[in-house]
């Protein structure tokens, strides 16, 4: 199993609109690419005076070939989708991993 995580650092003041467009938009696009099988949400938790507060996505997939697949294929749309909403009001980075 592979995961496909996304951590994203949302500004506080529109936190529950993007909780909200990500719940029902953004992770049902990107499950909707048939690659991956499964999902899971968490806000992370800790103290920070930044005004900001912090998302894992969690994307699980079968294949290492398929997340290359999303990638490659889709993953540029959907960033400039979620740029295009939200930019200037988050950060985020991704990090790819194999289940041991």
């Amino acid at each position: 199993m592979f995961l496909y995580n996304v951590t994203i650092g949302i500004d506080k003041d529109i936190e529950q609109e993007w909780v909200n467009w990500m719940k029902g938009e953004h992770i049902s696009d990107v499950l909707n690419t048939g690659l991956f099988v499964s999902y899971k949400m968490y806000k992370v938790l800790h103290d920070n005076d930044d005004g900001s507060l912090s998302y894992s996505v969690q994307y699980f997939a079968e294949t290492l070939d398929n997340v290359v697949l999303y990638l490659e294929k889709f993953a540029p749309a959907l960033i400039e989708k979620h740029n295009q909403k939200y930019g200037g009001r988050h950060v985020a980075f991704r990090t790819l991993l194999e289940e041991v």
